[in-house]
């Protein structure tokens, strides 16, 4: 009689190696030491090199094997450089994570400020997740997408740039999932909603730059937030934990909210 695998094992993601995009940081950080906790090996990328060499060392104090990559994934060149030097090392486990959220009125926008909202949000992930399924093709994978509860009921008046971003993410992780579950591969999203910045002075700058209807938008925001609070960085990363371990063996194409009920409200 098959023995049922026990919860530790389903878990672990012990001989995985996890690249997890936007790692410096907030939530992609958070999910590369939840990685690490469950024994996988992580390879970071960021653009800020600084924060990236602290998270690989607090990574490393867990005894996960770490390499640093500062990249801009915003730019194809890039992440095609990002993938040769992976070459024999390719990852078990693929977060994009990376993401940028500038406020601007939408009449407001130009060629330039949409171009580098969707190179960073929407076409990083796209080839992010070319290179995966291309170069993975005989031994499958894992894929994570982070989205956002604003690819599905926008929550500000100034975001209507990153609200087109992150729709297309949740797009191509149904698309990607359909065409590519019989090769192996298990495409998600987790969509977070208000999550509490791990640099709260810098966040805040950002609100005062807005208009007033905008403060007045996030209070709204607030108010219908069910759980009445910010999320947690950690609390995104446990679900994308459940997402790249055996737990989710038979979750494809799924589409998660961890946002404390506010797309239900």
């Amino acid at each position: 009689m098959k023995t049922r695998p026990g919860l530790d094992d389903l878990i672990s993601l012990k001989g995985k190696h996890a690249l997890v995009t936007g790692s410096a940081a907030g939530i992609g950080k958070a999910i590369a030491l939840r990685f690490a906790e469950a024994g996988a090996d992580l390879s970071l990328v960021s653009i800020h090199g600084d924060n990236l060499a602290k998270t690989a060392s607090e990574l490393a104090e867990l005894g996960a094997q770490v390499s640093s990559h500062v990249a801009d994934v915003s730019d194809k060149s890039a992440i095609d450089e990002l993938w040769a030097n992976l070459v024999g090392n390719e990852p078990d486990i693929l977060v994009n994570n990376v993401g940028v959220y500038p406020f601007k009125h939408f009449v407001d926008v130009d060629e330039a400020f949409y171009q580098q909202v969707m190179k960073t949000n929407l076409d990083s992930v796209y080839w992010m997740c070319q290179h995966m399924i291309g170069k993975r093709m005989e031994q499958g994978g894992v894929i994570i997408n982070v989205g956002s509860t604003d690819g599905i009921r926008p929550s500000k008046e100034v975001l209507s740039h990153y609200s087109v971003s992150k729709a297309g993410v949740i797009a191509l992780t149904k698309t990607l999932a359909k065409e590519y579950a019989k090769h192996g591969f298990r495409v998600n999203a987790i969509v977070p909603g208000a999550i509490r910045p791990s640099n709260a002075k810098a966040a805040g700058k950002q609100i005062l730059k807005g208009k007033i209807s905008s403060l007045k938008t996030g209070f709204e925001y607030m108010n219908r937030i069910p759980a009445g609070r910010l999320g947690q960085a950690d609390e995104v990363a446990r679900m994308a934990l459940v997402l790249a371990s055996d737990l989710a063996s038979y979750v494809h194409g799924a589409v998660i909210p961890v946002d404390g009920g506010f797309l239900s409200a």
